[in-house]
């Protein structure tokens, strides 16, 4: 067998060309009236409409999420932490304080807001200038 003797298994149908005159008579094949029926008809595309319903400005709509960082106070750290545990953006999802945004670590900031009584080290994470101060006040360690 050669590649030019190649037929497909089922030969293409050819669409019925409508407006064409000779045996076809009165309507060719058309239907009655109608912007269909009429020489020259363009129907606008589906997916045009689909187009114009969504909003202008398309993309990312929630960038501010993504450099925003996700606030963790030091009353949450009290309740979550034992005295001597080293705090980091992994242990913080761990308890469950913070929850990963599409499958990455979101940025995270120790705010000052409750009281800090056990001490801890902080490793790798942003925090307020009040919440540097509970946590060095306590005996805690910042990395």
């Amino acid at each position: 067998m050669q590649l030019h003797q190649l037929k497909p298994a089922h030969p293409n149908k050819l669409s019925k060309r409508v407006g064409r005159g000779g045996k076809r008579g009165k309507t060719a094949g058309r239907g009655t009236k109608g912007q269909k029926s009429r020489a020259g008809h363009r129907m606008r595309p589906e997916l045009r409409d689909i187009i114009k319903k969504l909003p202008k400005n398309r993309g990312y709509k929630n960038k501010a999420f993504a450099t925003r960082a996700i606030p963790v106070n030091l009353a949450a750290l009290e309740i979550a932490f034992a005295a001597g545990e080293s705090v980091s953006a992994e242990t913080l999802i761990a308890k469950k304080l913070v929850k990963r945004a599409g499958g990455k670590v979101p940025p995270i900031k120790i705010l000052g807001s409750g009281i800090l009584t056990k001490k801890l080290a902080f490793m790798g994470l942003v925090m307020s200038d009040s919440a540097k101060k509970a946590i060095e006040k306590v005996g805690g360690t910042v990395e």
